[in-house]
């Protein structure tokens, strides 16, 4: 049995549940990995001279065991997220630390804990066995999955997911991720793949945009309303086009900051009116690595002030981190709020906190999403309200290329992987939807 009769399988319109149930598994499966030797590769070289090409392996590794709770799910595309730019880099650490960690939580975890990693937190594919008590789910269901890995034991999760001690990022925190041609999954990272998508479209929502929805709209986050004003850093890339697409699509104004006319004219095509060239109007923030500059908060926040009409943003989607945050904070109307993941230009953040406590702001830290948000933010997915913003595709053996072009800003949204999938455009069942969307669908495709 090899992974091409999986394929084949899924590529056959009269395949059936149980021939996907009766369909051996192979030994062994392609997938994108790291590994545990390699750590110290870029010893002594800046965050940007880490090249993750040369970390990125295409490995033939062994199918994991299935267990209670748990789906096998042939991946047939994937997508890349920072966090397998961070794990290709081996920075802020190895995420060899992390795998360690897990595989002292149970004898089933012990897994996890190997001498390769492999990554990737986005799929879209079929599922091809399910462990005891999953009753959701079977073979033949075609998914994508949310990275979200908890373990659930304790009550600290039980409000809310995220808040599990035992909460991690699949692929990223765990094992078995989804650039490969099979992945692990726990059955309650599942949710139906949008059936107008192909496969390498439907694969590149979800970390970001569940992290968009959980951020922005959700009441764990900013908890947006119509009306507001969002300020939204980096509004053409993976996360900011699906925030600027949440705030459009949820009455509210998005002032879109990107760094090229390129990016501003992404923005517009997405529907936003009010568009900042940061790059254009040569902000500096920093005098020096060391020191800020409220000369130029005070220029940024006055034209924020020209596109609303007088009105200061009452919520900043913050991602850049040090970068930005001082900036942010500052132009955050009164009672308003910044929520903030990430931090992609540095985890040090420094602001003047007069601005916050006078003016009674609130900084929100917001990781990830819950089963329910990640499945409310898949579900306007697949009813064409918002819209995947994929610019590229690479193949599997072309990851460490992908990842280099994230690492380097060199790309518009996100970038996707085929893994099983042969070819684009495979994987569409509703055509009719489809045609309605398809402009939107593409808009990042014809830049």
């Amino acid at each position: 049995m090899t992974v091409k009769d999986i394929l084949d399988a899924i590529q056959s319109p009269d395949s059936t549940p149980d021939d996907f149930a009766a369909l051996p598994l192979p030994e062994s499966y392609r997938a994108i990995t790291v590994h545990k030797d390699e750590t110290d590769l870029f010893d002594g070289l800046e965050t940007r001279d880490k090249d993750p090409r040369k970390s990125l392996h295409l490995d033939d590794v062994p199918v994991p065991e299935l267990g209670p709770g748990e789906a096998l799910v042939a991946v047939m595309a994937s997508s890349v997220n920072y966090n397998s730019v961070w794990t290709s880099i081996f920075e802020p650490l190895s995420t060899f630390g992390f795998l360690e960690r897990y595989g002292k939580v149970s004898d089933l975890t012990k897994r996890h804990d190997l001498p390769y990693h492999v990554i990737g937190s986005d799929l879209a594919g079929v599922v091809l066995r399910t462990g005891a008590g999953v009753n959701a789910w079977h073979p033949g269901d075609e998914v994508v999955a949310h990275c979200l890995s908890v373990e659930l034991e304790s009550s600290d999760g039980h409000n809310d997911t995220m808040l599990d001690p035992e909460q991690r990022i699949w692929g990223f925190e765990t094992n078995f991720g989804g650039l490969a041609e099979i992945a692990l999954v726990k059955s309650n990272q599942l949710m139906p793949k949008p059936q107008h998508l192909s496969w390498e479209e439907a694969a590149s929502p979800g970390l970001v945009n569940s992290t968009a929805y959980r951020q922005l709209v959700s009441r764990n986050g900013a908890g947006m309303k119509q009306g507001d004003n969002v300020l939204i850093w980096g509004a053409s890339g993976g996360l900011g086009s699906y925030a600027t697409q949440f705030a459009l699509a949820g009455g509210a104004n998005p002032v879109c900051v990107v760094g090229s006319p390129q990016k501003a004219e992404i923005c517009r095509r997405m529907g936003a009116t009010a568009v900042i060239d940061r790059t254009a109007e040569d902000y500096r923030f920093w005098k020096d690595e060391r020191t800020q500059d409220p000369r130029e908060w005070k220029r940024f926040g006055k034209h924020i002030r020209e596109l609303t009409g007088g009105e200061d943003v009452d919520i900043v989607f913050e991602h850049p981190g040090r970068e930005t945050f001082g900036a942010s904070v500052y132009v955050t109307r009164k009672g308003g709020t910044v929520v903030t993941c990430a931090s992609t230009s540095g985890y040090t953040h420094e602001y003047d906190n007069r601005y916050l406590w006078m003016s009674l702001k609130r900084i929100v830290g917001s990781h990830f999403a819950n089963y329910r948000e990640a499945w409310e933010a898949n579900r306007l997915i697949a009813k064409g309200k918002i819209h995947p913003t994929l610019s590229k595709v690479y193949a599997l053996e072309d990851t460490g290329q992908a990842a280099h072009d994230v690492h380097r800003n060199a790309h518009q949204g996100k970038v996707g992987v085929l893994c099983l999938a042969p070819e684009e455009g495979l994987g569409v069942r509703d055509q009719e939807l489809r045609a309605r969307h398809v402009d939107a669908i593409n808009r990042f495709r014809d830049i």
